[in-house]
């Protein structure tokens, strides 16, 4: 399959025609992205209520199929690097392959093949001398960074120069459970980030947005700066996002973006506490 040109708007896992990898125009990475999705199932252990996956379930993915994987990888890049890929694919400005992404339809971690899958995405970049050209990164909620097996993985991408994209969205048991659909504290956030700094850089990614046209409420956005104030040390950064897709879930018709107004209110709040900050609306 020839995938269709790239939006911003549109991370369909299939527009490859493959299992694993596919490629998306990420605005956060300024670029071609090629994403690796290990939860074909459309399985995950959050559910984040502006989560763009189809039919959303609980729980994790099935056996990896890493041979199958490497080939998917291999291919992808050749076709990328040696043809028109990018001239066909992407827009002006757009046309440059950013990074090697662990995200998709799921929390990555949640894979039993995860460290093995990234020894792969290593070798393969290693293989076509991309190793310093292209980011590897994990896109993760950090639910399972106490696992030995991901603690793994994670060093291997710090090893490689990779680096992770650490989801929090709020800043309070309750509000973590409204947006995410997971019980956890404040806490347990803080150490599965330390666990995660220690193995390889860790930058936060929140996403702002209203719900029944109401931003978050005051305390949420107090609760939330505590955190990053006490995480501050350990991280590289925030990336700062809006609602670019819609949501696929059932609050979808109760979410709206917030203004760039908004967004670069919050982020100087961020900014102020002496972490880099990067908006995308």
């Amino acid at each position: 399959m020839t995938p269709a040109m790239l939006d911003i708007h549109d991370h369909n896992r299939d527009s490859a025609g493959m299992t694993y990898v596919y490629p998306v125009l990420s605005r956060r990475a300024g670029g071609v992205s090629i994403g690796i999705n290990l939860n074909v199932n459309n399985a995950c252990n959050w559910a984040c209520i502006y989560c763009q996956v189809p039919g959303l379930t609980r729980g994790g993915p099935p056996l990896v199929d890493l041979a199958r994987l490497e080939t998917e990888l291999r291919d992808f890049l050749r076709n990328a690097i040696s043809g028109d890929f990018l001239d066909r694919n992407a827009p002006a400005g757009y046309r440059q392959l950013v990074d090697l992404a662990f995200s998709g339809n799921g929390e990555p971690t949640s894979a039993r093949e995860f460290p093995d899958a990234v020894e792969i995405a290593g070798q393969v970049l290693k293989a076509f001398d991309l190793l310093d050209r292209l980011k590897l990164r994990v896109i993760s909620n950090g639910s399972l960074m106490r696992q030995a097996r991901v603690q793994r993985g994670i060093a291997r991408v710090g090893e490689l120069g990779g680096e992770v994209w650490f989801k929090i969205d709020r800043g309070t048991a309750e509000g973590i459970r409204r947006i995410n659909g997971i019980h956890t504290t404040p806490d347990k956030i803080r150490q599965a980030v330390s666990t995660c700094s220690q193995r390889a850089p860790t930058w936060i990614q929140t996403c702002l947005f209203r719900i029944d046209d109401a931003p978050p409420d005051p305390a949420e956005f107090d609760a939330y700066l505590d955190l990053i104030a006490a995480i501050k040390k350990q991280i590289e950064g925030v990336h700062l996002y809006g609602l670019a897709r819609s949501s696929r879930q059932p609050e979808a018709t109760r979410l709206s973006a917030q203004s760039a107004e908004s967004l670069s209110l919050f982020a100087q709040s961020i900014a102020s506490l002496g972490v880099r900050v990067i908006t995308n609306q």
